[in-house]
């Protein structure tokens, strides 16, 4: 019989969580960005950046002064 080639990948290959590629739209609606910031990710990683960049690169403004 023979095996798939995705069933061969070991877990060590696998990306872990913070390399998986995430839509920056639904990253801001899920942070709760402003659109400003929003924009900002877009021009800087385009429609689609890793869940470790994303996090590192947001910047979320208090409404409480």
């Amino acid at each position: 019989m023979a095996r798939s080639q995705e069933a061969t990948i070991t877990n060590a290959e696998r990306p872990g969580p913070s390399e998986q590629l995430w839509s920056v739209f639904e990253f801001a609606r899920r942070y709760r960005l402003a659109k400003r910031e929003e924009n900002r990710l877009l021009m800087l990683y385009g429609p689609t950046a890793s869940l470790h960049v994303l996090l590192a690169n947001a910047q979320r403004h208090s409404l409480i002064s």
